[in-house]
């Protein structure tokens, strides 16, 4: 049996076994919203909206039609996604573009998502980061706008057990060294500058 808090504003809509919708969310008529999810405080679901099972939405959270969102995501608090390219004040797209969260994927604190994009399957969206275009399965993206930083290997299908795969930092460990160097050499130039007014 699902909890709805008397305090939440919940229209006629399809919400799963074991879901827990908490105080003063509000989910517009027509959702869909499946098994054992955790709807925390102060959250907005439109109508044309479908979530999985066991997807937890933190507080301050706003899903706007046409966001399409898999089994077990998590998404953070505060994280805005949007479905309007060109949003003007009352005027409306035929079709909203939604954003599209595939399975196991998880969305850092205030993480912005601009409409249409695809969240691959297990990814990780770093708190803050603003997710300009599709991040494919299992990729760490972090910044704004974000870029990929590593991937997580899922193992046996086990969301449990994975490892983080690096695939940039050897690059920022060679910048910390060149700057080092660089740094190393002016010395040494200033050093023969001085030897040389001598």
């Amino acid at each position: 049996m699902s909890f709805i808090h008397p305090l939440a504003d919940v229209a006629e809509c399809s919400i799963g076994e074991g879901t827990k919708v908490w105080q003063f969310v509000v989910i517009l008529k027509g959702a869909k919203i499946g098994r054992d999810c955790n709807i925390c405080a102060q959250t907005l679901i439109e109508g044309d909206v479908i979530v999985g099972d066991r997807v937890t939405v933190k507080s301050g959270v706003q899903l706007w039609d046409g966001t399409r969102i898999e089994d077990d995501v998590f998404i953070g608090p505060n994280v805005t996604l949007t479905n309007d390219p060109y949003p003007r004040s009352k005027a409306y797209p035929e079709k909203f573009s939604g954003v599209t969260i595939e399975r196991n994927a998880s969305i850092g604190a205030n993480a912005t998502l601009l409409p249409g994009i695809t969240i691959g399957k297990s990814s990780m969206i770093g708190a803050g980061a603003v997710v300009t275009k599709n991040v494919p399965a299992g990729a760490v993206v972090a910044g704004n706008p974000a870029k990929i930083l590593r991937y997580v290997e899922t193992y046996s299908g086990d969301t449990k057990a994975q490892r983080m795969t690096n695939t940039s930092h050897d690059t920022t460990r060679h910048d910390t060294t060149r700057h080092d160097t660089t740094r190393h050499d002016t010395t040494r130039h200033d050093t023969t500058r001085h030897d040389t007014t001598d």
